[in-house]
């Protein structure tokens, strides 16, 4: 688990298009934080220090602790953020509350390691990726990175299932009715001439 986030946050009391649209040409992105222990509460981020962290993929993996200053802050879990088509910046961001013991839904990254000790890929087999990333139940404290798939050993026509990959303590896949398939070594192909 990667640690927590520190973002500077302050309180809005407007909201619609216009409030928006001021905030941003201030440098600031309006946000709103909703999810259980209070009624939905909007903010507003400093643009700049958002930047700097919502284009990574595990930002959506991270907690967050949203400081409004005068020792109030709020653990939160970035849940949604919309982007300006163009420019790529980010729009508004929505935040889900995180307590301390609660436990949330995110998709984790999945990590292929050691391909070269693969037989299957050093004959020429072809590394078939079904899921690049596993939807879990995971303790806000303990979000895992990335879940890693060792294949070691595999060959052509091996294929790894999530009952073959170490989850961390308190980690569950959200499927539970099947042993789903996340990749597997398929044969080369070869084309006609």
């Amino acid at each position: 688990m990667t640690d927590v986030l520190n973002l500077k946050a302050e309180t809005r009391e407007k909201h619609g298009k216009g409030p928006a649209r001021a905030l941003r040409r201030e440098g600031k992105v309006p946000a709103v934080i909703y999810g259980p222990g209070g009624e939905p509460e909007m903010c507003a981020l400093v643009f700049n220090d958002l930047k700097k962290v919502v284009g990574k993929r595990s930002f959506f993996n991270q907690l967050v602790e949203l400081d409004f200053g005068g020792g109030r802050t709020v653990r939160v879990l970035p849940r949604e953020a919309q982007f300006h088509p163009v420019t790529s910046d980010a729009l508004h961001v929505d935040f889900y509350r995180a307590g301390e013991h609660a436990t949330v839904i995110v998709e984790v990254p999945v990590v292929f390691l050691n391909d070269l000790a693969s037989p299957g890929l050093k004959a020429g087999g072809t590394l078939n990726i079904v899921r690049r990333a596993i939807e879990v139940h995971a303790p806000a404290d303990a979000i895992p990175d990335h879940l890693e798939v060792d294949l070691t050993g595999r060959d052509i026509g091996d294929s790894v299932h999530i009952s073959q990959v170490t989850l961390p303590q308190g980690v569950k896949p959200t499927i539970t009715d099947r042993d789903f398939t996340i990749c597997s070594i398929v044969p080369p192909t070869v084309a006609k001439e």
